[in-house]
């Protein structure tokens, strides 16, 4: 059985992967993109099995194009179960949204129609998608900076509808509801008080951009701001219970340290939350 997932996490990131193996500070696990390790072999591959070998793993891959109108991808949803066969990780997820149509990439992650069809069309592929996998399947909640045309309803409930339609877990990424609520103008607690918190298995927190046109971009660069870090303490305290979180910090990567601090400023607002004394942290 997968070995349970517990506290706060790091994305394996090639840039600092040497690093990483050779750090005695606290990860408690690894969240691995499946498209950046899978099918290697040489350096990625031996590095991929000793981070398998020192912490629980989850996959969060980013192509599945769960939303999208073409099949899905057998070749992919065949080398996540072939990672999970090789690392037990404990969950997998990808992205509410679509990133591909008429076999073409686009390299980006698109937002869906707020409707009932496409409730259900995502949700009937989701289904799909979790048959191919032998492990829980979670979506994320994205970032997006236009409405699709044919909404019926808000952002927060197509995200339920999709995880309670499917019975698919959630992946709640904070920082996206942040940037959402500000570019879209609605409240980020209220999106928060309308997740589905029980089925929420996995948290993510990431820095963004913001423009001077006052634009906030999902950029993942870092640190968190002191809003973010609030709606986290909200979420769990909502929730009444530590969910497994992830820090993302995907580009102008600092020194490692200065990662893993942000992964103790996460630590520390977590037990914060919720009443955590200092000595049984």
């Amino acid at each position: 059985m997968p070995t349970s997932i517990q506290g706060i996490g790091l994305g394996l990131r090639r840039a600092y992967a040497r690093e990483l193996l050779a750090t005695d500070r606290r990860i408690d696990w690894l969240e691995v993109t499946p498209e950046n390790w899978v099918g290697f072999g040489g350096e990625r591959a031996r590095i991929l099995h000793a981070c398998a070998e020192r912490w629980p793993l989850v996959s969060h891959s980013v192509s599945l194009s769960l939303g999208g109108p073409d099949p899905l991808e057998a070749p992919l949803l065949d080398s996540l179960e072939a990672l999970r066969q090789q690392t037990d990780f404990a969950w997998w997820s990808d992205h509410l949204c679509y990133s591909s149509a008429n076999g073409v990439h686009f390299q980006d992650l698109l937002p869906l129609p707020f409707s009932e069809e496409a409730v259900e069309h995502t949700a009937s592929r989701i289904r799909e998608a979790q048959q191919r996998v032998d492990a829980p399947l979670l979506v994320e909640n994205i970032s997006y900076y236009a409405h699709m045309p044919g909404g019926e309803f808000d952002d927060a409930t197509f995200v339920r509808s999709v995880v309670e339609r499917s019975g698919c877990g959630l992946l709640l990424d904070v920082n996206n509801v942040y940037v959402n609520a500000v570019n879209h103008g609605f409240a980020p607690r209220a999106f928060i008080d309308a997740m589905p918190l029980e089925r929420v298995r996995q948290l993510h927190l990431a820095g963004h951009t913001r423009q001077d046109d006052g634009l906030i971009i999902d950029t993942h660069i870092g640190p968190i701001i002191d809003e973010v870090w609030e709606l986290y303490r909200y979420t769990l305290r909502r929730a009444g219970r530590l969910i497994p979180t992830l820090v993302e910090w995907d580009q102008d990567l600092p020194p490692l340290d200065e990662v893993l601090d942000e992964l103790e400023r996460a630590r520390a607002h977590a037990h914060a939350a919720l009443g955590v004394p200092e000595d049984a942290r």
